[in-house]
This record gives C-alpha cells, sequence and structure tokens, in this order.
C-alpha cells in the first residue's frame, strides 16, 4: 500500500527537523556528554560501540539520538521496533543480515515477545545466534556467528523490559527529561529556519509555552502555526498569529487540549474535587482507562493539576484556579 503525498511530506519534513550533528542537539547535557565520550573511546578503539538504553515520555528525542550516534560512529543503522518483531525468525533474520560495526535500533523494545527476547540475549553478549533445528529427541542447536554489531534501543516503559535485558546494556540506560521552554524556544527556532519561516521570538515562546516541554510537540505546533500564517497572514509567524493558531486547535496557555480539560472538568464538577476511582473517571468521561492514565494524567500531574492517592484521583487547587472556579463552593469567581 502507497504512502500518502500528504504523509509523505510529514515523514520528509520530520526527517529534516531532525538534528544531524551535534550541536544541533538541544538539551539532555549529561547524556549528550556521556555518549560522546562513549562514541570517542570506541572509535579509538576500533571497536563497535555497547549497547544502549534511551527510555522516557514519547516525543524527547530517543530516536533522534539513535540517527546522531550513527552519523557520530559513521555506521549503517536498521530500525525496527519490538511489534515489528513477531517470531523468533523474524529476528534471526535481521540479525544475520547486519555487517560489521551496524548499528540495530530497536524502538519500543519492552513490546518485544519473550521467546523472541531470549535469542536476543546470547546475541548481544557473544554477538552469537542458537537456532533449535528439528523436534523432540532429533532435535539439534546450531550456533550461528553474528557480526560485531550495536543495539540501540529505546522504550516508553521501562519498566516492562526484563532485568535480564536491562542488564545486556553495558553501554548504559540513559532517561530523557522534559525540555525547559526556553530549550523549546531553541529548537524552534532552528526548526523554523529549515522550513523557511519567519518567526518572532515571542511566537516561539508562546508555541514554547503549550508545548508540554516536549520537542515533537513543538515541532508540530509550529508547523500548524505555519500553515495559518501564510493562511491567514502574510507568512510571518507573529505572537498573534501564534494565538489565533494554537486557539484554533483548543490547545491552552498551559498546553492542555479539549480532552484535558474536559477529564479535569468531570473531577472537579461531577465528582466535587475526588476522591474518585479511575475506572468511575474513565467511564464518566467515556474513555478507556488506558487512554486517561498513559495520555491524559501524567500531563496533570505534571502541572499539579491531579494527585494520586489510595482512594482515588483528587483535581488540586491549581486545577480549580485553571477551570476558574472556586475551590470552597465550585462556582465560578
Amino acid at each position: 500500500m502507497s504512502i500518502p503525498k500528504k504523509k509523505q511530506e510529514e515523514f520528509a519534513l520530520d526527517s529534516t527537523l531532525r538534528p544531524n550533528q551535534w550541536d544541533d542537539y538541544v538539551g539532555q547535557q549529561s547524556i549528550k556528554e556521556n555518549l560522546q565520550i562513549l562514541i570517542e573511546a570506541a572509535k579509538k578503539r576500533k571497536e563497535p560501540l555497547e549497547h544502549l538504553l534511551f527510555y522516557g515520555p514519547p516525543g524527547l528525542g530517543k530516536t533522534t539520538l539513535a540517527h546522531l550516534i550513527r552519523s557520530e560512529m559513521g555506521a549503517q543503522m536498521k530500525i525496527t521496533s519490538g511489534p515489528a518483531i513477531e517470531k523468533v525468525g523474524d529476528l534471526a533474520s535481521i540479525l544475520t543480515n547486519l555487517q560489521d560495526n551496524d548499528i540495530l535500533f530497536i524502538d519500543e523494545v519492552h513490546r518485544l515477545n519473550k521467546l523472541v527476547e531470549e535469542i536476543l540475549y546470547p546475541a548481544m553478549e557473544a554477538r552469537s545466534l542458537d537456532i533449535i533445528i528439528g523436534k523432540g529427541p532429533a532435535a539439534r542447536t546450531i550456533q550461528i556467528e553474528l557480526p560485531k554489531f550495536s543495539l540501540v534501543a529505546a522504550t516508553t516503559r521501562i519498566a516492562l523490559l526484563s532485568s535480564p535485558l536491562r542488564s545486556r546494556f553495558s553501554g548504559g540506560i540513559y532517561r530523557l527529561e522534559y525540555y525547559t521552554e526556553e530549550n523549546i524556544q531553541k529548537i524552534l527556532a532552528r526548526s523554523a529556519m529549515l522550513l523557511g519561516v519567519t518567526a518572532e521570538d515571542s511566537a516561539l515562546m508562546e508555541i514554547a509555552k503549550r508545548s508540554r516541554f516536549t520537542p515533537r510537540m513543538a515541532n508540530h505546533l509550529l508547523k500548524r502555526c505555519r500553515d495559518v500564517a501564510i493562511v491567514r497572514g502574510d507568512g510571518i509567524i507573529s505572537q498573534r498569529i501564534a494565538k489565533m493558531a494554537l486557539d484554533l486547535l483548543d490547545i491552552d496557555e498551559l498546553g492542555l487540549e479539549a480532552e484535558d480539560r474536559r477529564i479535569l472538568d468531570i473531577l472537579v464538577n461531577k465528582f466535587n474535587g475526588g476522591p474518585v476511582g479511575l475506572g468511575t473517571l474513565a467511564a464518566a468521561a467515556s474513555e478507556e482507562v488506558s487512554t486517561i492514565e498513559e495520555i491524559h494524567e501524567p500531563y496533570l500531574l505534571r502541572l499539579g493539576f491531579i494527585e494520586r492517592t489510595p482512594r482515588g484521583r483528587i483535581a488540586t487547587n491549581k486545577a480549580y484556579e485553571h477551570l476558574g472556579l472556586s475551590v470552597n463552593d465550585g462556582q465560578l469567581f
């Protein structure tokens, strides 16, 4: 099935905005320094890079780091994901087609099949692949020597990774942190230049404030602001244009979307601010429990709008204030 032209353009834009050298990669300073040392040491030893694992919320640059490592090592990189490797044969096919010093990048590695994961252990440690041929008494094991490759993996849910797999990332396990608004603004300034659009500093800060501290979201909002600037302005992203675009997307000044505010509103007005169980809250909002828990709740917790307690979720004073409500009587100010 062919990819629609619009999707191809989006992929091309995302690829264009992705940094390809360390100087262009903003933030995550500690991780950058550690990786630069690892890469430089591996190049001086003329050995492949040790296996690396990146984890953290979506959109913080895990895939970008993998591409940067590939560029710095001057290596080829094969890209796949945990769900895509369904059978042992799929992994065997990928591993046996690697060359010396290649990098294998597995995204969402926590979704690997457990049988596949066990085949990965000797591949990472001894760079060998153990395959069982036949069944019953006639079964025999064949060991295939693999090229000297490096595994770079990424996950949004490190707790789902087994301990044996985590322990085999000898190069280190790195957590990516949320970005500051100032760093997001720097990323947006570079992205605007690459997109060939003029954007005022005040407009970039306006976008940064509503980006959920996430570069991927920030770049997405920048592209939508560019579209509004072309259609309803003179092509320049001013603060007025940025606010217009973000209001059209129904994203408020703290980055909350309409569904985030609806969940807060239900918690405050229907359940008097809680405590309320997550299942009950999800039923009232007509949402899946996993959707609230994984998509909406993390950001609301980060902003301090809700609290988790043994009895359920509770709306904080900040949530009332953001909705323009009084904590005491639940009425509008």
